[in-house]
């Protein structure tokens, strides 16, 4: 088994690979608005960089989301038309779920995960780890950061959202990015466990750009 993992939801374009084992290699590049020119290549160099090629996947697995409409739309189509140039299965995770399991090794217990949503907005769920097992308790959803309870919020909380509402989290954990790696591996996991993968963009809301017809229907 070979897995390659692409997300695309956060700051970080990320790349990543798992034997199902564990994390086999993986490579990031922090660019919030720079995906649709530097995955690709990250890719490449990521399998060349491990004497691999793409004949060597047996999978690929995809961040749904949530995340801004453009970016994560670029990891989600690219996922799907290697997997579909490859011959391979191609499955889907929510974006916010990954970061609660890398999560899982920094602390236990409620977390909550809040990423930059822009618009002064995060996307944000609510975990409980204990052990290695992550159950989410409940979103995905997206919302401005003071509307969040202030139980949640006091949460120990992973993502960017503390980083932008310091104030308003006041519990950071150091973890800001989805690893592709991560991803990969939870991915490679639900392949063997038979989990239901779908590869659904949590999008959560409309896009900005919205051609003349989707302006007419909504006026």
């Amino acid at each position: 088994m070979l897995i390659l993992g692409i997300d695309t939801s956060t700051s970080a374009i990320g790349a990543g690979l798992s034997d199902g084992l564990g994390v086999v290699a993986a490579a990031h590049h922090v660019d919030a608005r720079g995906h649709t020119e530097q995955l690709a290549p990250l890719i490449a160099t990521l399998l060349a960089d491990n004497d691999l090629t793409p004949g060597d996947l047996t999978g690929v697995v995809v961040g749904n989301g949530p995340g801004p409409f453009t970016g994560l739309r670029v990891g989600m189509v690219t996922g799907v038309t290697m997997a579909h140039a490859l011959g391979i299965p191609v499955f889907g995770l929510c974006s916010l779920d990954v970061l609660a399991h890398q999560g899982a090794a920094a602390t236990h217990g409620e977390i909550l995960v809040a990423t930059d949503a822009r618009r002064k907005e995060v996307y944000w769920a609510r975990y409980r780890i204990e052990s290695d097992a992550v159950e989410r308790l409940s979103g995905p959803a997206v919302d401005r950061p003071a509307e969040l309870l202030e139980d949640v919020r006091a949460l120990p909380t992973l993502g960017r959202g503390p980083v932008l509402y310091p104030d308003l989290f006041p519990q950071a954990v150091e973890i800001l990015d989805v690893d592709a790696g991560v991803l990969a591996l939870v991915g490679a996991r639900g392949i063997v466990a038979g989990s239901p993968m779908p590869v659904e963009p949590l999008y959560l809301r409309r896009p900005d750009a919205l051609t003349s017809a989707q302006r007419g229907a909504t006026s």
